[in-house]
């Protein structure tokens, strides 16, 4: 496996891991655009991508702008072997480096994503968006 950061070039290989997840499903794919990975990717944030025999199974993005995890996905057939996990640290390493604003991110209840967060040391806070878990994390956290 090799992870390093997005480019422009893994944007559809990343949409593919996006629309390919069971929890957190997109109702309709296109609502999420090629320009919003981009945006996020170039301007807002930065993304890490992990590859295994050249395709993109899982990806991360940090947002500088909103202090947040805009994404982190792993593609289901490639679930448990530590992908979620490494990108999860290398996209908090980064953002940490950037900037000791809390990060934060939503999440649905009851979920595998739920129960990793809170195993990465992430708190919950309230609630986001329609019903999401609300998390955050601190810099001083992070550092563990």
């Amino acid at each position: 496996m090799n992870f390093r950061e997005a480019e422009i070039k893994d944007i559809e290989q990343m949409h593919k891991v996006r629309v390919a997840v069971k929890e957190n499903a997109l109702s309709k794919p296109d609502l999420i655009t090629h320009l919003d990975y981009k945006e996020f990717i170039t301007h807002r944030g930065k993304g890490w991508v992990c590859e295994e025999n050249g395709v993109i199974v899982g990806f991360a993005i940090a947002d500088l702008k909103e202090n947040n995890v805009w994404a982190l996905f792993v593609d289901p057939a490639h679930e448990k072997k530590g992908i979620g996990k490494k990108l999860h640290d290398l996209m908090l390493g980064w953002y940490f480096s950037q900037t000791q604003a809390t990060i934060w991110l939503g999440t649905a209840p009851n979920t595998r994503a739920e129960k990793f967060y809170r195993l990465q040391g992430w708190t919950e806070t309230g609630t986001h968006g329609k019903g999401e878990i609300k998390f955050e994390m601190h810099a001083q956290a992070a550092i563990r």
